[in-house]
């Protein structure tokens, strides 16, 4: 098992949807806190608020990270390594999407959402997970999409980022396990979040209907799935009904979801 209460948990895009349902209830889990994301006045005013109203956990710092680059990687990480404060859970949770047919989304955009999804993960990972595994200790934690599993009209790019994503903490889980360290790779169905809102190009922008709301998932009910998840040093966690469908039916009937209108 997987401790929270006291657990120094890194936050990636801590002020979207996710990433604010993460700090609410890792604070009333008991964890201590390291918040990051781009925007620092938002970030600030987020851990002013939740800090006050969670009497248990503790938000030690918040840092303004742009995970975009290699740089903002290793930059995040030597303002961590400051606070000579161990990070026993890091969550990759900042992600953005883009909506368009393949050569109609502007490369410098599907290039950032690459390196924000997928590679971001992958330095982060490496930079603590290495710290982890000298200690033998720890849990590393990817939010990838019901998206790696099966990729949708429209989010090619961001389908791509999430296949990268589940197949890379596989490999991770592989080669960490025998240090005593974890990985969770958790796979949401799209949530009422921030990212509905993403940008959206060219011909499909101006097609394709919106997804029903009866379709879209609660992120406090899939972020409380994830951290049970995480608890029970699941690798893979899918937290809500329609990802769990996705996942069965891609493994056991893929012609299925040929039919199946999401």
């Amino acid at each position: 098992m997987t401790q929270l209460k006291d657990a120094v948990v890194l936050i990636t895009g801590a002020t979207g949807g996710f990433g604010q349902e993460l700090t609410r209830q890792l604070l009333q889990a008991g964890s201590r806190l390291i918040l990051t994301d781009l925007d620092g006045d938002r970030l600030a005013q987020q851990r002013a608020e939740m800090q006050q109203a969670s009497a248990s956990g503790e938000v030690l710092t918040d840092l303004v990270a742009d995970l975009s680059t290699s740089e903002g990687c290793e930059r995040l990480y030597q303002q961590v390594q400051a606070l000579q404060t161990p990070v026993d859970i890091l969550i990759n949770n900042a992600g953005i999407a883009v909506f368009g047919r393949m050569d109609e989304v502007p490369p410098e955009e599907w290039e950032r959402l690459m390196s924000i999804n997928l590679l971001a993960p992958m330095q982060l990972s490496r930079l603590f997970g290495a710290e982890m595994i000298a200690r033998r200790s720890g849990h590393i934690v990817n939010l990838s999409s019901a998206a790696g599993w099966v990729a949708l009209v429209g989010l090619t790019h961001y389908s791509a980022s999430k296949f990268g994503l589940r197949g890379f903490s596989e490999g991770l889980q592989a080669e960490v396990k025998p240090y005593n360290v974890r990985v969770t790779v958790v796979y949401p169905f799209f949530s009422r979040t921030p990212i509905l809102q993403s940008k959206r190009y060219g011909t499909l922008a101006k097609t394709a209907s919106p997804l029903p709301d009866r379709l879209i998932t609660d992120p406090a009910l899939v972020m409380s799935r994830t951290l049970r998840g995480i608890e029970r040093n699941q690798l893979h966690v899918f937290p809500d009904r329609i990802a769990s469908t996705i996942h069965w039916a891609k493994r056991f009937a893929p012609r299925l979801l040929n039919w199946i209108d999401i």
